[in-house]
């Protein structure tokens, strides 16, 4: 099985934990003290204000915009998995000298691609500082941008961009529902103390249009996409070791998103959670006392030998709910090449199943971190 690695950052949450730890000593930083900048938690009342709330929230320490989708051309061979994911870090300004120089904010971008036709695996990622304007983020409407990487709004609709020699994607999304909020009214705890938690909400059903464009030839395709904003400052503890995080899209026009943390003692942090987003954009809020996730399958990476889980059961009894999601490739493993890394895996799924006891179909993402070292950085 083919692999391309070019780049040396893994996606999603576990990239800010290699941003917070070695950037700061790249650009000659001690580490942010806790009282040099202060940011803010997430914590009950915030009220969420679209399409303001798409754009960037400087006063929390962490945040993403993470899309990932399922692209299909007209021809069999033609279908992909993508994702396009920007992220901003806040970093510790009490000792940088006043200048057009001064960091405020780190941006970091990943684009994938999952070409499961050709069996292979695409990553590339780039890390900008906003003195040059090569990366930012701006406060005031949504516009998100890495080195010629851009997400924004245009008249509602969501526009994707990124290009590399390799694999490439312009694409449209207008969504059919409106977002759907996580947690208790947007606050998704992350583990009992107070601020351990963020503002979560998602775009479930993002109808795409527009091209891949692979080794330099663009393919028109449609396709169906999941997009996920995510801000807050200090969510983890020292006793998670890793995180396994499903985001599914039925064809009963439904969608699913469950998570469960995972600590050092086994077993899964109680603050675990989900939800479940109805045809008409309603959700019902899942506690991990509500679903079950099992293992049905394992695969050991050739690269790390590391052991991941490769196929799972999920079942929502009150929701008559019963799902088996697998990988569309076995090798979607981010290996961390540089000192003090993290190894992770982030791929697109399919899904089988049963709601109410009828078939169903379904595609899905899923997010693996810890499997190959624990973390043990803030995010």
């Amino acid at each position: 099985m083919k692999q391309m690695k070019l780049q040396r950052f893994p996606p999603a949450l576990a990239v800010f934990l290699i941003v917070l730890v070695l950037l700061p000593i790249a650009i000659g930083e001690a580490r942010a003290k806790e009282n040099d900048r202060q940011f803010r938690r997430a914590l009950p009342g915030y009220v969420f204000k679209f399409p303001n709330d798409h754009a960037s929230h400087d006063d929390f320490k962490t945040e993403w915009w993470y899309y990932t989708g399922h692209l299909s051309g007209r021809e069999e061979n033609q279908k992909f998995g993508f994702e396009l994911t920007f992220f901003r870090s806040g970093m510790n300004t009490a000792n940088q000298v006043q200048s057009r120089w001064k960091v405020d904010n780190v941006y970091l971008a990943h684009f994938a691609v999952t070409d499961p036709g050709r069996k292979s695996f695409f990553f590339q990622s780039r890390t900008n500082r906003p003195g040059l304007a090569t990366g930012g983020a701006d406060q005031q409407k949504y516009r998100v941008w890495n080195g010629g990487w851009t997400a924004q709004l245009d008249n509602n609709a969501h526009i994707l961009k990124a290009t590399t020699p390799e694999y490439g994607i312009d694409l449209k999304l207008v969504s059919a529902k409106p977002p759907a909020l996580h947690g208790k009214n947007g606050v998704s705890q992350k583990a009992s103390c107070k601020g351990c938690a963020s503002h979560y909400y998602s775009m479930s059903r993002l109808q795409a249009t527009g091209t891949i464009i692979r080794d330099g030839k663009p393919i028109p395709v449609t396709g169906l996409v999941w997009m996920d904003h995510e801000f807050g400052s200090n969510q983890l503890t020292r006793e998670q070791v890793g995180w396994d995080w499903f985001s599914i899209q039925l064809d009963d026009n439904t969608e699913i998103m469950l998570y469960v943390m995972r600590v050092k003692s086994g077993g899964f942090d109680v603050n675990s959670s989900g939800t479940i987003i109805g045809a008409d954009g309603s959700t019902q809020h899942l506690s991990l006392s509500d679903y079950k996730i099992d293992v049905l399958n394992q695969w050991k990476s050739p690269s790390t030998s590391a052991t991941y889980p490769a196929q799972w059961h999920i079942s929502i009894p009150g929701r008559r709910v019963e799902l088996t999601v697998e990988p569309l490739l076995n090798n979607q493993e981010l290996v961390g090449e540089q000192a003090g890394g993290i190894t992770y895996w982030e791929g697109a799924c399919k899904t089988i199943g049963t709601v109410n006891d009828k078939p169903i179909n379904g595609q899905a993402y899923v997010e693996l971190t810890g499997y190959a070292g624990a973390f043990t950085s803030d995010i």
